[in-house]
């Protein structure tokens, strides 16, 4: 078994329980920074990235990690895909503790931001391959996918409306590239390549 089927079966797992057996689940796990700093309770920042508001935004992370996350953990092997998933969640989780660490009120979860590592390491070693929308039958440039993407989250957080927490989104597509940069052997070598720059 693959991990990214393994993270996707735990996930599911835990969500489903939190949302449908035992909301304390959610209420424990989700990220609250005005709690975590308070209480030092940091496995917030990792717990949060297994629970979802509801099936729907389960069912999205899951649907785009089972898509990008096979390709992406057969090229990078099981260890480093693990750790860019995983560190992935913590690093995405930055700008909700930096922003919403006196706001009591303020919660987030979500496997967004590690499913956005994936997604924009994919990107990142693939920017000339197609992505397609359900309902846009149209193939765009992975590329192109991933600067609108970036472009919609950057406006979004700025007007900060909606239930929705672009700044991990941010957080989490930009450290998958990094992620790739910094600790993955060849790869700007490899970006190069594909562009045709070397």
């Amino acid at each position: 078994m693959t991990v990214t089927y393994l993270l996707i079966g735990i996930t599911s797992a835990i969500t489903l329980a939190a949302l449908y057996v035992d909301q304390r689940i959610l209420n424990r796990g989700m990220l609250i920074p005005y709690r975590v700093v308070r209480e030092n309770n940091w496995s917030e920042l990792l717990t949060a990235g297994f629970l979802h508001a509801n099936f729907g935004h389960l069912a999205v992370n899951m649907f785009v990690l089972f898509f990008f996350g096979l390709v992406l953990e057969q090229n990078l092997g099981t260890v480093q895909f693990t750790s860019l998933y995983i560190s992935g969640l913590l690093v995405s989780s930055i700008p909700s503790m930096v922003n919403h660490r006196d706001d009591p009120q303020f919660a987030t979860l979500g496997a967004s931001g590690g499913v956005e590592s994936v997604l924009f390491g994919f990107i990142f070693l693939y920017p000339t391959e197609s992505i397609y929308f359900i309902f846009v039958p149209i193939p765009i440039p992975a590329w192109l996918f991933g600067l609108g993407f970036l472009a919609y989250s950057v406006y979004e957080s700025k007007k900060g409306r909606g239930n929705i927490n672009h700044e991990a989104h941010i957080a989490g597509a930009v450290w998958g590239v990094l992620y790739l940069l910094f600790f993955v052997p060849n790869s700007l070598d490899h970006i190069l390549t594909v562009l045709g720059l070397l």
